[in-house]
């Protein structure tokens, strides 16, 4: 299962230069890494973040010597760090901050307090901000990819949003590398688009698929029909109380919860992060039954599961789950249909997997031949795609409004986009797919973000719709 609780190290540092009044004053720097780490634990706290910081690390608690390096590598390689915050004091220390970011491999978020001390002699203390030009460059030549805050006050909201996006990005970066994805089932015979190369997800980008076989799925799921008649029967209620349940859905209740038991199972089992899961071919032939509104119910317990056995949906829906902080749920609304009233809005639709929590306050939610029906709340909603041509791993991301439209079938969203020609353009001359993942807010930043982090995978947009 996907973790959303990151473990940020906050680093100051200061240069390491003999004292003399002026922008090298030890005090001064020293001081204010305390106040500013002292703050950030303060003020930027939360659920899904916590922090170790360098006290105790040296007399000062600021690193500034080449010997520190190796102490604050040691203390947050033991404490298992997900990102590091490197802040410069003063002008910093280049040297020590290559070290770390190279040694750790972790993202890295470099930033540098407002310098704004001016002394009616002229003296000023810190030049943090000239320090991060020097710093930056150490980075780059080092190869080690790097976010960065403006240079600002600590009490600014910029350092706020700053410190949050790379919360967001570590948190995907941290549940990404090394992700395990289950396969359930082979893909449709006629959905070629949905083809992956698993080879390359490994070599490319770390991710492991893990073949689970049609035959296993069939026995775990009469095994569960047999021994957990209980459950069913309390999953057969629940589905009574939210659907309109029609006349081939209603003796196919108990089979339908089945499939939240099995994939439970499965998810610990095979320790999985996420599933593309075959769902509309061998399920009916092997068990008699479909697993769409399943994967609804699976969805708000906070499984990741991507239908049509869609590989690369499945490792979306999961960088976007880590987007949110696992606060929001992602779902696999595809391009369907223009709006005949408006040229920008476009049904993003499926048959019915979607989490339940999504429905649109008072819509009838319905279930027809074992799949939902309703449409999406109200909201912005975030998209995004990986996918590749000739080992191009390619990531798009944007961003689209809620919008009236026809009532439909299946689970659907009426998307409004800025320009929805340059969206139907950029998914037919490819490399992506009509597949694409949603989740309600704007990510579109933090998903752009996490790419610096991953090799052999680039952030791509819509340009027409790009702002800056």
């Amino acid at each position: 299962m996907l973790q959303y609780h990151v473990t940020i190290g906050l680093a100051p540092m200061r240069r390491d230069v003999t004292p003399r009044p002026g922008i090298f004053n030890w005090e001064k720097a020293e001081e204010r890494g305390h106040r500013i780490v002292e703050y950030i634990e303060k003020n930027c706290a939360g659920p899904h973040v916590s922090y170790v910081d360098l006290k105790g690390i040296n007399p000062v608690d600021v690193m500034y010597s080449e010997s520190d390096a190796d102490a604050v590598i040691e203390r947050f390689s033991r404490e298992k760090v997900d990102g590091i915050v490197l802040i410069n004091c003063n002008f910093g220390n280049e040297e020590i901050a290559g070290r770390i970011a190279a040694a750790l491999k972790v993202p890295v978020l470099l930033w540098a307090p407002l310098d704004d001390v001016f002394e009616p002699d002229g003296t000023r203390y810190t030049d943090s901000q000239c320090g991060v030009f020097g710093v930056s460059r150490q980075l780059q030549r080092l190869n080690v990819p790097f976010s960065y805050i403006e240079n600002c006050a600590v009490e600014d909201e910029k350092f706020r949003e700053g410190l949050e996006r790379f919360i967001r990005v570590s948190c995907i970066i941290k549940n990404f590398r090394g992700m395990r994805i289950g396969q359930v089932g082979m893909r449709p015979k006629p959905f070629c688009s949905v083809i992956y190369n698993e080879g390359e997800l490994m070599q490319k980008l770390g991710l492991q698929v893990i073949p689970i076989n049609m035959a296993v799925v069939i026995d775990k799921f009469n095994r569960i029909l047999a021994e957990r008649k209980e459950e069913l029967e309390k999953g057969a209620e629940l589905l009574k109380e939210r659907y309109e349940i029609d006349s081939d859905s209603m003796p196919n209740l108990e089979k339908i919860y089945a499939f939240v038991l099995l994939y439970q199972e499965l998810f610990e089992e095979y320790r999985l992060d996420a599933v593309a899961s075959e769902c509309w071919t061998s399920m009916q032939l092997g068990v008699g039954a479909m697993p769409c509104t399943s994967f609804s119910i699976l969805a708000d317990m906070g499984y990741i599961i991507a239908c049509e056995t869609d590989m690369h949906a499945a490792i979306t829906m999961a960088m976007l789950s880590c987007a949110s902080l696992g606060e929001s749920r992602p779902f696999l609304g595809e391009f369907t249909v223009r709006n005949p009233q408006n040229k920008n809005s476009e049904l993003l639709w499926h048959c019915g997997p979607f989490a339940y929590s999504l429905k649109k306050p008072g819509a009838a939610a319905k279930m027809v031949n074992m799949r939902q029906w309703f449409p999406v709340k109200d909201g912005t909603f975030t998209l995004a795609r990986i996918d590749q041509d000739n080992g191009d791993y390619r990531f798009l991301t944007g961003q689209c409004s809620s919008t009236d439209g026809p009532y439909t079938f299946g689970t659907y969203l009426w998307a409004e986009f800025k320009n929805l020609s340059a969206w139907e353009r950029k998914l037919v001359e490819g490399p992506y797919i009509h597949h694409m993942a949603e989740v309600e807010g704007e990510y579109e930043e933090v998903l752009r973000e996490a790419c610096k982090f991953i090799p052999n995978l680039t952030a791509d947009w819509v340009e027409e719709d790009r702002e800056g």
